[in-house]
């Protein structure tokens, strides 16, 4: 993703999915965004490896990527608004 483009709903969940960040903890919405920006920061540089570790996890954990994920967009749609981007 070039750093003038604004993120998707989609590029900040997959950043969210790939965060240590749990629906568990049940994060607040100021959790969210540090951990999205951050996650932002961090993969700005080389965005296919997210895509990679994304990929990855739906390969390997097919079940729980599904469960994640959805929790990942709803969190993002949650905080950011309906469509970002």
């Amino acid at each position: 993703m070039p750093s003038t483009m604004i993120p998707s709903t989609a590029d900040l969940a997959e950043v969210l999915f790939v965060s240590t960040l749990q629906a568990s903890e049940a994060p607040t919405a100021a959790q969210v965004r540090a951990v999205v920006d951050q996650g932002l920061r961090t993969w700005i540089e080389d965005c296919m490896s997210c895509v990679s570790c994304v990929a990855q996890e739906a390969g390997d954990h097919p079940d729980e990527f599904t469960r994640r994920m959805h929790w990942a967009l709803e969190t993002v749609r949650s905080v950011y608004g309906a469509q970002v981007g």
